[in-house]
């Protein structure tokens, strides 16, 4: 129950107790000392009747009291007092006073030109224009602010345009009335208006900018607001993103200046707290190709920063390249209206359904526009009853209305403005100015009524309102995330004390907040344990094979047949072939077996096993061939005196093969060693539908300039092996004792030559695929050396073993020594001799014969010009005359007879 009580007092003003006589209210755990009301008027105790007021002499903390003044008299001062904690009431400071009603009749009128913009980019003016009408019914009917003004709006419809605006700036400027401040809304126009209105010394007040531009003081001199700085919500999400761990982000920005300048702002704050901005994309009117590109760098978290209507463009976008869900976070601007994504928008071809799904649980920042306490402003209203009166003078529902959110600041927008123009023209009781003096010209009351704005500090509905030094409203940001289609307040943000509360009530639609990037898992593509225990495997027996070999070679000897095949060059063979198939053991070894730290040793081994045994190996057979060659392919003259076979030679062949290999890999390991690299491939996707990607890597051993040294090394072994096999083509059809065996060394130089032609470019192509890669290279290295060790050595063991040529063999030399040997090459090199003698005793004879014919034939043709042939003998007879000439010779052993026709 409500009772007004009007207790007469002496006095005509309530000073607060403690002023004027009257004892101060103690603060004491009661609550606060009742009060009484002002002459003429009187206090409205809630729930309580005469008789309790009279009895009781303090009132509860929270209690609530309210003045009133009789027939035409009106409060001035707080009409609303509240019990604190500490035992005070609230505005104690200032006097509330019952005065008479000045007839508007007699006010004079102060003009403000304002620029509403009621449809474009953002049309805050449609709540907006409504609040400023409200707050000037309300400023106009107080009697203690601007009593002998009253405040008149004169405004026009900007559409967020600034070209439109500089239509209407220029109409508000040189037509009458004049205006003594100028209110733009978006930022777009703000910044025209304030940068034109210094000429004019005019203040702008705005209600609806945020552009961080707007805060340069040097070009923006006259310029306040009480949206604050777009640069505020910053803090905020750096905030936001250290909270929940996220590292990178990406941005999409509309090509305006408020959001250029609120991102670079955003980038050095980021880059201060250790976060990278990954991707930074723009648009002017269109954002499907920047969505895209978004897309395609795999951007999670992605900060928005574009008016509504561009808003509804980048969602359609975002809905058809699916980058929305569970893995990605879209942080966006909390100005626009609650339904914006259901508007209808005939530039998209999306449906609202398509849009809602595609705008869930993203996150907004705004400033605090509203006060959350709910407390009583200095217009006697709480935020709750503003937004109460508010919707009742709109013309469709608030979430269907633009710039509702910002409707709080442009009603405190005109209590700033009434505030420091009631200091300006003395309406506190101070001498002023006369407020209809102000002209175009008039700096002085401009510099007064700037130094009064400068200095505002009130309660709004909004919350505290004060200005910055550059002009900007200080305020909380509040955060919000849109939970089932509508926006759930999660949290509020003090920048200026980096005191974030959180309610807890965030939801993801993964259970957690998304990575900040796909979480790259990293796994080596190691190779196939079958494939390499299996190698390993035929390469354990191909060494089995070669010792086999190499003991049956050094076993026998001293067999004619095994000395003739010159043992010590097939000993190397076997040797080279075991080092070659010892390399197959580290050429399948990688990170599944070995650490990083044995990886260069086992590069280094790969190498060394593999050049030394080529060089042994190959080199010996190489050796063999190139001798055979040499001896029984040049003329007569280069064979005398390589006639006979010296076996130094042969192992210096060899071993200047093997020493060049020496000392190309001690060069190349010094200067530039084998180390373990990485080769990272393509990105794979899981099967299951979880927040991550494969990065393949394999490891490989590498060097610096290891393409220069492969060109060196595999340059020098393919001229090696294209002339093996032109050496053993040549001496395909050669026969000698002294390398019996050089037929069968050609067959395996074609086999090997071929194997390594074929693999060395092959495993180049497929080094990124180890099974493949190590397969050719393992299985070439264990099939020639299979081949090389069963051409050679399997038809000796065969021969001697079958025919029984070792016992033979053994028997002849226990009984006649090395005189055997000796005699047998002593009766080929006889023959050879007398074979070569008769040769040229042939030669001689048959160039003799020639000789003679050509002689003979020249004197039967001087015969014929002498004397006419003579008629045959008719009894048959020999003709007569000297007999002819030999026809041919004919050799037989020693002899030489000739022949007659």
């Amino acid at each position: 129950m409500l009772l007004l009580l009007l207790l007469p007092l002496a006095p005509l003003f309530l000073r607060p107790p403690g002023a004027g006589g009257a004892q101060t209210p103690n603060a004491t755990s009661e609550g606060c000392q009742i009060i009484h009301p002002p002459w003429e008027g009187g206090i409205r105790y809630r729930g309580l009747t005469r008789d309790q007021v009279k009895a009781i002499n303090f009132l509860p903390v929270d209690y609530e009291i309210e003045y009133v003044c009789r027939g035409e008299r009106e409060v001035v001062g707080p009409k609303v007092r509240k019990c604190l904690a500490n035992g005070s009431w609230t505005d104690m400071d200032t006097p509330s006073r019952c005065v008479n009603r000045t007839p508007h009749s007699e006010r004079r009128a102060v003009y403000i030109g304002a620029l509403f913009p009621m449809s474009g980019g953002w049309p805050g003016g449609q709540a907006c224009q409504p609040a400023v009408e409200m707050a000037l019914e309300d400023v106009n009917s107080r009697r203690d602010i601007l009593p002998d003004y009253e405040l008149k709006l004169i405004h026009h419809d900007s559409k967020c345009d600034p070209g439109q605006a500089t239509k209407y700036l220029y109409e508000l400027l040189y037509n009458d009335p004049i205006k003594i401040i100028l209110m733009p809304g978006c930022s777009s126009v703000s910044t025209l208006v304030a940068e034109a209105a210094r000429m004019w010394n005019l203040i702008v007040l705005s209600y609806g900018s945020s552009s961080p531009a707007l805060s340069n003081r040097q070009r923006f001199p006259t310029f306040f607001r009480t949206h604050p700085s777009a640069t505020l919500h910053n803090p905020t999400r750096v905030k936001l993103f250290e909270k929940w761990g996220w590292k990178k982000i990406a941005t999409i920005q509309q090509t305006t200046e408020v959001f250029t300048s609120t991102l670079d702002d955003l980038e050095e704050r980021v880059k201060e707290a250790g976060i990278e901005i990954t991707f930074r994309q723009s648009f002017f009117s269109d954002p499907a190709v920047p969505v895209k590109n978004l897309k395609r760098q795999d951007a999670r978290i992605i900060v928005g920063l574009f008016y509504e209507t561009e808003a509804r463009k980048v969602f359609c976008e975002v809905y058809k390249e699916r980058l929305f869900g569970k893995k990605y976070v879209w942080f966006l601007i909390g100005w626009y209206a609650d339904n914006w994504f259901k508007i209808y928008d005939p530039s998209i071809n999306c449906t609202v359904d398509e849009m809602t799904e595609a705008v869930e649980g993203h996150i907004t920042t705004e400033i605090v526009m509203l006060n959350p306490a709910n407390t009583r402003s200095i217009s006697n209203m709480t935020s709750q009853e503003f937004v109460e009166k508010l919707t009742k003078r709109l013309k469709r529902h608030p979430e269907e209305t633009g710039g509702f959110q910002e409707a709080p600041l442009a009603y405190d927008a005109i209590w700033a403005l009434a505030l420091a123009l009631n200091k300006t023209s003395g309406g506190g009781g101070r001498s002023g100015v006369r407020l209809e003096d102000f002209n175009y010209n008039n700096q002085t009351i401009t510099d007064q009524i700037y130094r009064a704005m400068n200095s505002s500090s009130f309660e709004g509905v909004s919350g505290h309102v004060v200005f910055d030094a550059s002009g900007s409203r200080m305020a909380w940001t509040l955060i919000e995330q849109l939970q089932g289609g509508s926006y759930k307040k999660i949290g509020y943000y003090d920048s200026t004390k980096d005191d974030l509360s959180w309610s807890k009530t965030d939801k993801w639609i993964g259970g957690s907040p998304p990575a900040d990037q796909t979480l790259v898992i990293k796994t080596f593509r190691f190779l196939s344990q079958k494939l390499f225990i299996s190698v390993s495997v035929l390469s354990s027996l191909g060494i089995v094979l070669a010792v086999v070999c190499l003991s049956f070679n050094i076993y026998n000897s001293h067999v004619r047949y095994i000395q003739n095949s010159q043992p010590n060059l097939n000993n190397l063979t076997a040797v080279g072939c075991s080092l070659a198939l010892a390399a197959v053991f580290p050429l399948g070894l990688d990170g599944y077996h070995i650490g990083r730290s044995q990886f260069p040793f086992v590069c280094q081994a790969r190498l060394w096993l593999l050049g030394l045994g080529f060089s042994l190996g190959y080199g010996s057979m190489f050796t063999k061939i190139w001798w055979v060659h040499t001896v029984f392919t040049k003329k007569e003259e280069k064979k005398e005196w390589r006639k006979t076979l010296e076996p130094w030679k042969l192992y210096a062949t060899v071993g200047l093969l093997v020493g060049m290999d020496v000392l190309t890999l001690a060069i190349w390991q010094i200067v530039d060693p084998l180390h373990r690299t990485i080769e990272t491939f393509a990105k794979e996707e899981p099967k299951e539908d979880i927040d991550v990607s494969i990065l393949p890597q394999l490891e490989h051993c590498s060097s610096k300039k290891m393409n220069t040294w492969l060109g060196i090394f595999y340059g020098y072994k393919g001229l090696l092996l294209l002339l093996g096999i032109f050496l053993a083509y040549e001496t395909k059809s050669v026969s000698t004792e002294k390398i019996n065996d050089h037929r069968a060394v050609g067959m395996a130089i074609y086999n090997v030559a071929v194997l390594c032609l074929i693999t060395a470019p092959v495993t180049m192509i497929l080094s990124s695929q180890q099974d493949a890669a190590f397969a050719f290279a393992s299985l070439a290295i264990v099939f020639s050396s299979y081949i090389t060790l069963v051409v050679l050595f399997v038809p000796k063991m065969r021969r001697l073993i079958t025919r029984g040529e070792w016992q033979s063999e053994a028997q002849d030399t226990m009984k006649t020594g090395s005189s055997t040997n000796n005699n047998e090459e002593e009766k080929s090199r006889l023959l050879e001799k007398e074979n070569r003698e008769l040769e040229k005793i042939i030669a001689e004879k048959e160039e003799r014969v020639s000789e003679l014919r050509h002689q003979l034939q020249s004197r039967q043709q001087l015969r014929s010009r002498r004397h006419p042939p003579t008629p045959p003998d008719p009894s048959g007879g020999l003709p007569r005359g000297p007999p002819e000439p030999p026809d041919r010779l004919s050799c037989d052993g020693s002899r030489v007879h000739l022949l007659y026709k």
